[in-house]
C-alpha cells in the first residue's frame, strides 16, 4: 500500500507540499499540481478523505439542485460543473427536484448536516427557509442560469432581456408582424426577463404587445405542441412563434405540421438553448446559443470563492448570447 510520503519522493516535493495539493490544489502552481497528481496516478495512493473532511469540517461537496434531470439543457451545464468541481478537489451531489420547492428545501439542509459546502440552484428560487439561515451569515448559494428577484443571491445568469430582444428584432426584420410567443412558466422571473425583451423589440416597431398571442408552456415537448395547437386555432393565426427553449420550438413545429402548415413558408418558429439536436433537426431551428458548460464552471467559481473567503458582496455575472439563424426562419408569404 503506497502512503503520502511515496508521492512525496517521487514527486520531488515535500510531504506537506502534498497534502496541500490533494486538498486545496488551487493554492499551488499547476507545475506542481500536475507532478503531484502524476505522482499519485504512479503509486495508486488512496488519500484519506474522511480524515480530511474530519479535520477541516469540511465536505468537499457542492450540492447542485436540479428541476428536471431529463432535461438536456441542464445536462450541459452539470457537465460544465462537473469538470470544474473536480478541478478543484470537490465532488458534485446533484438533486433532482422535479421544480418542487419543498424538495429543495429539504435537500438543501445537506448544508446544516455538513454533507455539502455550498450550493448551486439551477431554478429561480432560493432554496433554504428564513428560518435556516442565521442572522448575519449568507449561506453558500448561487443561481445559476435562471433570473432571481433577489439581488442578495449570488447569480450566473445571461441577458435574457437583450437575448429575447435580438430574436424578436430578426423576425420583424424578415417582415414579421404578427409575433406569438410560447414561453416559460407566467410566475418564472426568467419568463419575466424574456417577456420584457419580446415587449421591447415590439415597441421599438410601433407595435402594441397582445398578450392573446403569448401562451404558456413548461419547456417539454408536449407544451410546444399544445401551446402552439393553441394559437392555430385562435383566429387569425401568426406568422411566427418564438419559443422560449428549443425542446418547446420542436414540439411547436410537429403541432405545425399536423395541422397541414409548413415552417418556415407558412409559419416561422425561433427556439432558445441551441442544444446539440437544434441543428439536425428538419428544418434547423433558428435559436439563441448559451454558454452552457461555461454556466456551470462559472457557478463552481462563484460558490467556491465564497467559500475560500475571496468574494466580498454579492457578484451578479452575466454571460453573452448568440442569436444563430437557420432555416427555420424566413419572411412571411404576405
Amino acid at each position: 500500500m503506497s502512503n503520502i510520503r511515496a508521492v512525496s519522493k517521487i514527486a520531488g516535493v515535500s510531504v506537506a507540499t502534498v497534502s496541500r495539493t490533494l486538498s486545496t490544489p488551487d493554492v499551488v502552481s499547476e507545475e506542481t499540481r500536475k507532478k503531484v497528481l502524476a505522482a499519485v496516478k504512479e503509486t495508486g495512493y488512496k488519500p484519506n478523505l474522511m480524515a480530511r473532511n474530519f479535520r477541516s469540517r469540511k465536505s468537499y461537496s457542492i450540492l447542485v439542485l436540479v428541476p428536471d434531470l431529463s432535461n438536456p439543457f441542464f445536462a450541459m451545464v452539470i457537465s460544465g460543473i462537473q469538470q470544474a468541481a473536480k478541478a478543484r478537489g470537490y465532488s458534485v451531489v446533484l438533486g433532482n427536484t422535479m421544480g418542487d420547492a419543498e424538495v429543495e428545501r429539504e435537500l438543501a439542509h445537506q448544508l446544516h448536516t455538513n454533507q455539502a459546502d455550498g450550493i448551486i440552484q439551477l431554478s429561480s428560487r432560493f432554496p433554504l427557509a428564513p428560518e435556516d439561515c442565521s442572522e448575519g451569515i449568507t449561506p453558500a448559494v448561487i443561481n445559476c442560469c435562471e433570473c432571481v428577484d433577489d439581488d442578495s443571491m449570488p447569480t450566473v445568469t445571461l441577458d435574457n432581456v437583450g437575448a429575447s430582444k435580438a430574436m424578436t428584432e430578426h423576425l420583424l426584420g424578415l417582415g414579421h408582424r404578427r409575433i406569438a410567443v410560447i414561453s416559460g412558466p407566467k410566475a418564472s422571473p426568467l419568463t419575466a426577463a424574456r417577456l420584457e425583451g419580446y415587449r421591447s423589440a415590439l415597441e421599438g416597431k410601433g407595435l402594441t404587445y397582445d398578450t392573446r398571442l403569448v401562451t404558456e408552456g413548461d419547456y417539454s415537448l408536449a407544451s410546444g405542441a399544445a401551446a402552439a395547437g393553441k394559437l392555430l386555432n385562435a383566429g387569425k393565426r401568426p406568422s411566427a412563434i418564438v419559443c422560449f427553449n428549443d425542446e418547446m420550438a420542436i414540439g411547436a413545429m410537429h403541432a405545425i405540421r399536423c395541422a397541414g402548415l409548413s415552417v418556415p413558408a407558412d409559419i416561422s418558429v425561433t427556439g432558445f438553448d441551441d442544444l446539440s439536436f437544434a441543428a439536425f433537426i428538419d428544418p434547423p431551428l433558428t435559436t439563441i446559443s448559451q454558454p452552457t458548460e461555461t454556466f456551470g464552471t462559472e457557478a463552481v467559481a462563484l460558490l467556491l470563492d465564497i467559500l475560500e473567503g475571496r468574494a466580498s458582496g454579492t457578484r451578479h455575472l452575466t454571460l453573452p448570447y448568440q442569436l444563430v439563424v437557420r432555416a427555420s426562419t424566413a419572411a412571411p408569404r404576405d
